[in-house]
């Protein structure tokens, strides 16, 4: 009993500390500081909420640009079922799902000769990745093009426009959020 009693303090004041005001600060801070990244990055047009900058989504239509494959099994940018497909690079599943991704690409762009981006035919390690390289994004310019009876040029604008650059000017490569490039897309066509 002496010695209970002490163990009981230390942990219920762990579980007042670890439990309780730990999270409470850290989400009154992140509120705080940085609301919209806290709040999960929201996007909304005309007061509805169209999705997450962090998220994925399903894009299909010829009209769209489409993002990287997801990898969240039967429905696709399922942030529920976030996980790469864990396949190495020399695994006949993963060898015959790029080969499949490839053959679709080419389908889609029977114009483009030259090699396809690798970020349209393989997942990201969260199958969620919301982000295309900027050569993907070019790679898919006349078919989306050809879809919204838009000039090149100018979608090339559009494109153009939506760039993000490298993180700190070093890391990584200048990419698209294809979730909100495809909304501006449709913004110019409402126009």
């Amino acid at each position: 009993m002496k010695l209970l009693r002490p163990l009981l303090v230390v942990f219920g004041g762990l579980t007042l500390i670890t439990g309780l005001a730990y999270p409470l600060l850290t989400t009154g801070a992140a509120q705080a500081l940085f609301p919209f990244q806290a709040n999960g990055s929201l996007i909304e047009r005309d007061g509805k909420i169209v999705g997450s900058r962090l998220i994925g989504q399903n894009f299909s239509g010829p009209q769209y640009f489409w993002g990287r494959p997801s990898a969240t099994g039967t429905m696709p940018y399922n942030a529920g079922g976030s996980g790469g497909t864990n396949l190495g690079p020399t695994n006949p599943a993963q060898l015959d799902a790029v080969k499949a991704n490839v053959e679709r690409i080419r389908a889609a762009h029977p114009g483009q000769s030259g090699p396809v981006p690798v970020d349209l035919v393989t997942a990201s390690a969260s199958g969620l990745d919301p982000e295309i390289s900027a050569a993907a994004a070019f790679y898919q310019l006349e078919r989306v093009a050809a879809a919204r009876k838009m000039e090149p040029a100018a979608l090339r604008k559009l494109v153009e426009s939506r760039v993000i650059g490298e993180t700190f000017g070093l890391l990584g490569e200048p990419r698209v959020n294809v979730l909100e490039l495809n909304l501006a897309l449709d913004q110019a066509a409402k126009a």
